[in-house]
């Protein structure tokens, strides 16, 4: 499998979401499963406080979704999915996309990105697609896209080193997670780096999220 993550980046915790955060996810999305399979797991590290107030299924969904149809729009429009470029247009559209996220403490993170990637440090997120050839996904009823791991210390204090709330970092990391899964990869060239900043950017702003890159 293959990894990426986005820039190397713990402290204070937000208490709850805020609630515009909340407002703006649940007037513009429905909670549809059949759209799509969402996973959450944990290590035993983590607490369940921890995920109830940052994890939420429900709004990690949410996000999830905002970003496939900000996505499904664009491929409308001639874009090229670089992991799914084999895959018939129609196929990726109608069939439901799965996903699987593991929350993990640094100690954890750190081992997985230097197993992955050879760096000796605990970094915010790490993406695994699932690499399946397209012969194989275009039988499957759902569409696997993979693995995101989430480091909760190095992004909660990411959060706070960029004046951001954990939520909001929560959503941006997730939508970049879900980029490289589909194959965007920042470090690749400033032109790929732009691009990608710009998907985040939109799809953020859909969700009445800030554009974090100011």
């Amino acid at each position: 499998m293959s990894q990426a993550e986005p820039n190397d980046t713990d402290n204070n915790v937000d208490d709850n979401f805020s609630s515009s955060f909340n407002d703006s996810l649940n007037n513009t999305f429905d909670n549809d499963d059949s759209l799509a399979v969402l996973d959450i797991s944990a290590a035993d590290s983590i607490d369940d406080d921890i995920l109830e107030s940052f994890y939420n299924r429900e709004n990690l969904l949410k996000v999830m979704m905002a970003t496939l149809d900000n996505i499904d729009e664009r491929i409308k429009n001639g874009l090229t999915l670089p992991y799914y470029a084999d895959i018939d247009t129609e196929v990726w559209q109608e069939k439901s996309k799965a996903l699987d996220i593991y929350i993990t403490d640094a100690v954890e993170g750190q081992e997985l990105n230097l197993e992955a990637r050879g760096k000796d440090y605990a970094t915010n997120i790490l993406s695994y697609p699932s690499d399946l050839p397209a012969a194989i996904i275009g039988l499957m009823p759902t569409l696997p896209l993979g693995e995101l791991v989430i480091c909760h210390g190095v992004l909660v204090r990411e959060a706070a080193e960029q004046n951001k709330t954990v939520n909001q970092h929560i959503s941006h990391l997730l939508i970049h997670g879900l980029l490289h899964l589909l194959g965007f990869d920042h470090e690749l060239g400033q032109a790929e780096q732009d691009e990608m900043e710009s998907f985040e950017i939109d799809i953020l702003a859909g969700l009445a999220l800030p554009n974090p890159y100011l």
